[in-house]
C-alpha cells in the first residue's frame, strides 16, 4: 500500500524570506503566532508575508486563549486557511468560531490523549505538541510517540514538538501523521529561520515517503 504525503507545516514565521523559502522548499504550509511570544508577528506584517507566497500554500493563525471575535477578524483580515488554538479553548469555543480550528493538544500523557474525543466534531485536526508547564509552544521538546499513534482515532494528527531535521524522517516512520509541523527545530535565533535547516527538515519529511508498506 503506497503511504501518504505527510503535509510539512513551517511554524513561527516572522519574516518575508523565510516564508518564501519555506514555500520553494515545499512547506505545505506556514504557520504565524499572534499569542505572546519571541515569535508573535503583527497582522498588518502577516498579511503582507501572506500576499507573497505563491498560490496552494496555506497560512495557519496561532492563538492563545483569545476572543472569539477577535480570532475571527484577525483571520479574515490576515487572509488565514486555518486557525490553530494552541491554549485551553473548550469543545463550546471551538463550535461557536463559526468554521473548524485546528486544536493543539499539549501531551503530557495518555489523560492528554483521551481529551480529544469530545473535540471530535468541532475540529477540523489535532496539534501534538509536548506539554512543558507555563509554554504554549515552542519548547524544543519531543513527547511519547506511541501516544501520537492512539491519537490518530479522534482525527487528523499534525505531529509537532521537539521536530528537527535529525528526528522528523523517524518520526514520520513511527507515527505516520496527517502531518508534520516545525519552528525551533529549525531557526537559528526565535523567529528567525535558518534555510538550510529547513531545507534538511522538508527532505528528511519528504524521504519517509513513498514505497510500499
Amino acid at each position: 500500500m503506497l503511504k501518504s504525503l505527510p503535509r510539512i507545516k513551517i511554524c513561527g514565521i516572522s519574516r518575508q524570506a523565510d516564508a518564501v523559502v519555506a514555500a520553494s522548499l515545499g512547506a505545505d504550509a506556514v504557520g504565524f503566532v499572534l499569542a505572546e511570544s519571541p515569535r508573535k508577528t503583527e497582522p498588518y506584517k502577516i498579511r503582507k508575508i501572506s500576499l507573497s507566497l505563491p498560490p496552494l500554500v496555506r497560512t495557519v493563525g496561532v492563538f492563545v486563549d483569545e476572543d472569539p471575535e477577535f480570532v475571527r477578524q484577525v483571520a479574515a483580515f490576515c487572509g488565514f486557511d486555518w486557525v490553530q488554538l494552541h491554549g485551553n479553548e473548550s469543545p463550546e469555543y471551538c463550535s461557536a468560531l463559526g468554521f473548524k480550528p485546528l486544536k493543539a493538544i499539549r501531551v503530557q500523557d495518555r489523560k492528554s490523549i483521551e481529551t480529544m474525543a469530545a473535540y471530535r466534531d468541532c475540529v477540523g485536526g489535532f496539534v501534538l505538541d509536548t506539554y512543558v508547564k507555563g509554554q504554549h509552544g515552542g519548547t524544543g521538546k519531543t513527547f511519547d510517540w506511541t501516544l501520537a499513534r492512539e491519537a490518530k482515532q479522534y482525527g487528523p494528527v499534525i505531529l509537532s514538538g521537539g521536530l528537527t531535521p535529525e528526528d522528523v524522517k523517524e518520526a514520520i516512520h513511527r507515527v505516520s501523521p496527517y502531518g508534520v509541523d516545525v519552528s525551533s527545530g529549525v531557526e537559528s535565533a526565535p523567529g528567525i529561520k535558518d534555510h538550510e535547516k529547513m531545507r534538511r527538515f522538508v527532505a528528511e519529511a519528504r524521504a519517509e515517503m513513498g514505497g510500499l508498506e
